[in-house]
């Protein structure tokens, strides 16, 4: 058995009690002692740090590199400005997901792809036949720099001390900066996997990590593992790859467009030329705007078989991964994702809602299932044998009342 990777914050996880496990190949924190549900809601209510260090980091460099780019990747690459940052895929030519990743242009001539940690050696395998017709290169910068992600309502007041005053980027969502922070440069990226509001994503030499990480502890933020990280995005509807995208319980490859979050991942932009998938890609996408029309042709339905959902158990139970859901007795799909997730109670509605400081409790998940199940339709999931009624509604959360989320009570 190979030996498992340590992130440079491995001795501050142990020495903080943190339970570890291996993830993609190396050993992360998946709790402290507080546990998974404290973690969550801290994130919700004030500050967490996540090291994210065994993200794989690729380095793009070279005078084709924007070429390369918007053949391989499903986003529009010419649409990024410096100092800003984009979801993007890596689409294989069915029109699936080799993998899930972000782009970020801190440099006017370079770029930084952030991939999934278990996916980095299959991503930099996918890329080298490719790679060779063009003019640049792929640098894997992973073990040359450590990543923090600084998530949750009071995170940008942290930074913005560590700033000396000043906001740390611009307010808007993908927004990068490279700054002095008390004598450390840090590259600052307004992003996250939590779907909090107010979130950002450091990048800094391997030297630094232990002092930003010691110093935001000491500013209020507490450390969260991957089971919080798991809640808050499956909260927030972000897609996991190996849950929400790459292949299906059936082994068969899952299509892109059956994400939502594809309308902001796809371009089909003149500049893009014909990348890898564009075609199948576009047969999805006319899909999904059949359904929008509520229209579910078998044209439709043959591109789009099956879409990613939110799902909400109403009997009483716990969904998890690769429970079957069902239809008036017929097999629809399947649990991605599911758990039951802590949330904090709210009074009040829209912009005068408040959160209180009661919290409760909901078996909520993400699923994948017939493309042709209305919003709020019912269907049933297999849990241990037994179908427990569940409802499909538009969402768990909303954060637009920032700076916290809300959540959003499925409706049976």
């Amino acid at each position: 058995m190979s030996e498992l990777k340590r992130t440079k914050f491995y001795d501050i996880h142990v020495k903080a009690g943190a339970t570890m496990v291996d993830f993609g190949g190396w050993e992360m924190p998946i709790q402290y002692p507080e546990g998974i549900v404290a973690e969550h809601l801290y994130t919700r209510s004030c500050c967490s740090l996540f090291d994210v260090s065994h993200m794989g980091r690729l380095l793009i460099e070279g005078p084709d590199r924007v070429a390369f780019l918007q053949h391989v990747l499903s986003s529009n690459v010419l649409a990024l400005d410096l100092n800003q940052a984009q979801y993007c895929i890596i689409p294989a030519e069915d029109g699936s997901a080799v993998d899930d990743a972000y782009l970020y242009r801190f440099e006017e001539d370079r770029f930084l792809l952030v991939v999934n940690a278990a996916n980095t050696d299959k991503d930099l395998a996918w890329f080298a036949p490719i790679v060779k017709n063009y003019d640049c290169t792929i640098k894997n910068i992973t073990d040359e720099t450590v990543s923090i992600a600084v998530q949750g309502p009071k995170s940008g007041e942290m930074l913005k001390v560590l700033a000396g005053g000043v906001e740390v980027t611009k307010p808007s969502r993908n927004s990068l900066s490279t700054m002095d922070l008390e004598g450390h440069t840090v590259r600052i990226a307004r992003t996250g996997y939590t779907a909090e509001p107010i979130g950002y994503e450091l990048f800094l030499k391997n030297a630094d990590a232990e002092w930003m990480w010691n110093r935001l502890v000491e500013l209020g933020a507490k450390p969260a593992g991957l089971g919080a990280r798991d809640t808050l995005r499956m909260e927030g509807m972000l897609p996991l790859y190996g849950d929400e995208m790459g292949v299906d319980e059936d082994g068969k490859p899952m299509p892109i467009f059956a994400l939502a979050l594809a309308k902001f991942a796809v371009s089909f932009a003149e500049e893009k030329g014909d990348f890898i998938g564009r075609e199948a890609l576009a047969k999805q996408a006319e899909a999904q705007a059949a359904f929008k029309a509520k229209n579910y042709s078998p044209e439709a339905m043959a591109a789009l078989p099956k879409r990613v959902r939110p799902i909400a158990l109403i009997d009483r139970g716990v969904m998890r991964h690769g429970m079957e859901v069902y239809r008036n007795g017929e097999k629809i799909g399947w649990v991605t994702s599911g758990t039951m997730i802590p949330y904090f109670k709210t009074e009040g509605e829209g912009e005068n809602v408040r959160l209180l400081d009661e919290t409760g409790k909901r078996a909520i998940g993400i699923c994948y299932i017939a493309s042709d199940v209305p919003l709020n339709g019912e269907v049933e999931v297999d849990v241990r044998g037994k179908r427990l009624k569940a409802v499909i509604p538009s969402k768990h959360i909303t954060n637009n009342v920032p700076p916290y989320v809300v959540p959003v009570l499925a409706k049976h």
